[in-house]
């Protein structure tokens, strides 16, 4: 456990004693230079197969910024496709081939051999542990929800009526469903976990749209059974990111985790009061980072005053960075957190 001394995973315990540590959601993208100089020659799809583009654009982000995490390069959407439903990156998001829409199409989903079909992925882990072997790497996935939306919405949605009203519809094929990729996500993650990663967080990118409820059924437990398949990782921290946090803070207290990854929309601290046994993440607005560098210092300040227990603090953003984000904004947010207990 080469990792277990660093400030990032200290902190995922509540342990930190040292300085700030800070990534950011999706930290190798498009609003740094030498990554696009990398999708000029590569597709999304080719990039997210080639081990050495994976390694390669996960560097970039550590080496102008000095991060205290990497973060492993994929798609959420990834593990999908061994599974029977095909997709493709079009600009302006994902759209998957023939999405689900009646029980019958539940069938048409499938177990596969994530070593064999995935091994990609697993290549790229290896070779970034290789080229950026003193930074911890976080792998990921995401929750058995957000990848249910995708499967039947078949693209983005504002709202992601279609799943919601399959989930009443047909429960009994959206059980299956659900379990099939709860099965799925917790062995993906164990062999992420097998190649090298030193912690994993589960994207619950559109739980958020869901009543209590329905989060409560259709996210929090799903998630909850696919973190309690990976308890025996000792010393790897367990991260969930929820999108729209806030109505389900006291559900979220009770998921098997040790990290909750805050989105921008509510205080830190207050994130942090309701979970009081978890280590907390984020959480900027990325809208933030176009404002002038001392707006930006000021606002990153406010949410580290906010804090009384800096031992179990990570800061990121409260969502993914935007494209054409000033660079000297991300430099400005990273200084600010690394000098503030230093």
């Amino acid at each position: 456990m080469g990792m277990s001394s660093s400030n990032f995973v200290k902190a995922c315990y509540g342990q930190n004693d040292g300085r700030i540590p800070i990534w950011i959601m999706r930290q190798a993208g498009r609003y740094l230079p030498e990554y696009r100089k990398v999708r000029e020659a590569a597709s999304f799809l080719d990039l997210c197969r080639s081990p050495q583009l994976i390694a390669e654009v996960v560097r970039q982000p550590i080496v102008r910024f000095g991060l205290d995490a990497a973060i492993l390069f994929s798609d959420i959407l990834t593990m999908l496709e061994p599974m029977g439903m095909k997709f493709e990156f079009p600009e302006g998001g994902p759209q998957v081939d023939k999405p689900i829409s009646s029980p019958d199409d539940v069938k048409r989903l499938t177990d596969f051999d994530i070593e064999h079909k995935l091994s990609f992925v697993l290549e790229g882990i290896r070779e970034i542990k290789r080229i950026v072997p003193d930074k911890p790497l976080i792998g990921f996935v995401g929750s058995p929800f957000t990848l249910a939306c995708y499967l039947i919405e078949g693209k983005g949605s504002k709202n992601f009526d279609r799943p919601k009203r399959f989930l009443h519809e047909h429960p009994d094929a959206a059980r299956e469903m659900f379990d099939l990729l709860t099965d799925v996500i917790s062995r993906y993650l164990q062999t992420q976990i097998d190649a090298g990663v030193d912690a994993v967080q589960v994207f619950d990118s559109w739980g958020g749209i869901l009543s209590p409820d329905d989060y409560r059924k259709w996210s929090a437990e799903p998630v909850n059974r696919i973190f309690g398949r990976l308890q025996s990782n000792e010393g790897i921290p367990r991260i969930l990111f929820v999108n729209n946090l806030a109505p389900y803070l006291n559900i979220v207290r009770d998921i098997d985790c040790e990290v909750v990854g805050v989105d921008y929309r509510m205080s830190l601290a207050q994130a942090a009061k309701a979970l009081p046994e978890k280590a907390v993440q984020g959480n900027l607005d990325p809208s933030v980072l176009f404002g002038p560098p001392a707006t930006v210092v000021e606002r990153t300040k406010a949410i580290l005053d906010s804090f009384d227990n800096h031992n179990r603090l990570i800061f990121n953003l409260g969502h993914g960075i935007q494209p054409q984000t000033p660079i000297e904004s991300v430099h400005a947010v990273i200084d600010t957190v690394h000098k503030y207990r230093s």
